[in-house]
């Protein structure tokens, strides 16, 4: 049977614009980093990215090395693109990223201009696009000048296949300097993409202060810190959790059993407001006004409908801030 998107979509779900720019994105947005690989089962992947959809969640977040193996999530939104969401492109944001490491030789990774226009080439057909909505740098790359990485970036938009560029894990300074020279080139640099939670906070300091003056959106990566904050690990480390993985994670047991005294106080908070921790702490990411979306994963629906109710409660009493401020602070 066809897919049929539902018709309510955009009845409960807010927009907020990007920056200064035109484009809008939902508060919760689709992140492919896993559960849409290779390695996955395409029917559970399936029913994850029409679930999102059916309830306004039109942006799907990608980059070049998702998977695993690398390319295979974009391989999978070729398919999904194919079988279900071919008459919906107009409505969808389809993000994709080149940084790392993705082919053998000097022209495989970090951020030449061959490598960034030859990275988006492959993504384009391994998705079956014309074109991307969002094309980002990845990383910075610290032997390439500055200049050469936003320059294919400028050259993608000119090129029509990208819509508009971002960056991602860039600091503040580095953000400054490459929006100037986009800018100068007439291809505005509109969102960027960092680490963000409770137990990461380093975009509080300077970052978030540069992209609203610079008029770049945010949306941020990691609000859940991989796991730690929902109740996963409320009763420690469960056979199979992401900390006990060694592929792609940032998380060890280490860090888990640090953070756990912190964690079950949060919960408590969390209860008493009537929502998951995991909802709160997306909420949480949600309360600074320079940050346009939370990217979430999802391994089934029902985790993706649990998470996607945090919308239902984005407000915090300035008692409850204070209360997560003192805990995170070890006070």
């Amino acid at each position: 049977m066809p897919y049929i998107a539902y018709e309510t979509r955009y009845d409960s779900m807010p927009y907020v614009r990007c920056g200064r720019s035109g484009l809008k994105l939902p508060p919760i947005s689709l992140g492919w980093w896993y559960n849409f690989g290779g390695v996955d089962v395409f029917e559970n992947s399936r029913a994850i990215a029409r679930y999102a959809f059916d309830r306004g969640i039109i942006h799907f977040d990608l980059a070049n090395n998702y998977g695993p193996p690398p390319g295979s999530a974009e391989e999978t939104l070729g398919k999904l693109m194919k079988q279900d969401f071919a008459p919906y492109r107009d409505e969808l944001i389809i993000s994709t990223k080149a940084g790392y490491d993705m082919w053998p030789g000097p022209y495989g990774n970090w951020g030449s201009r061959k490598f960034l226009l030859a990275s988006l080439d492959q993504s384009l057909k391994r998705m079956g696009l014309e074109y991307v909505d969002i094309f980002y740098h990845h990383r910075p790359d610290p032997e390439t000048p500055l200049e050469e990485s936003m320059g294919a970036l400028a050259s993608a938009v000119r090129q029509g296949k990208a819509l508009y560029v971002g960056l991602s894990n860039y600091n503040p300074e580095q953000t400054r300097q490459a929006a100037k020279i986009l800018r100068d080139l007439g291809t505005p640099c509109v969102i960027h993409q960092p680490r963000y939670n409770m137990f990461d906070r380093w975009i509080e300091d300077e970052l978030l202060d540069v992209l609203e003056a610079e008029g770049i959106g945010c949306i941020v990566f990691s609000p859940l810190a991989q796991g730690q904050l929902t109740g996963r690990y409320l009763d420690g480390i469960p056979s199979g959790a992401r900390a006990t993985r060694t592929e792609r994670v940032w998380l060890t047991p280490k860090d888990v059993e640090a953070n756990l005294p912190k964690v079950r106080k949060l919960n408590e908070i969390a209860k008493k407001r009537g929502q998951s921790l995991a909802q709160m702490a997306i909420a949480w990411v949600l309360r600074k006004p320079q940050v346009t979306s939370a990217l979430i994963g999802a391994s089934n629906v029902q985790q993706l409908a649990d998470n996607l109710a945090a919308l239902n409660n984005l407000d915090f009493s300035e008692e409850e801030l204070q209360a997560i401020e003192a805990i995170l602070s070890g006070a």
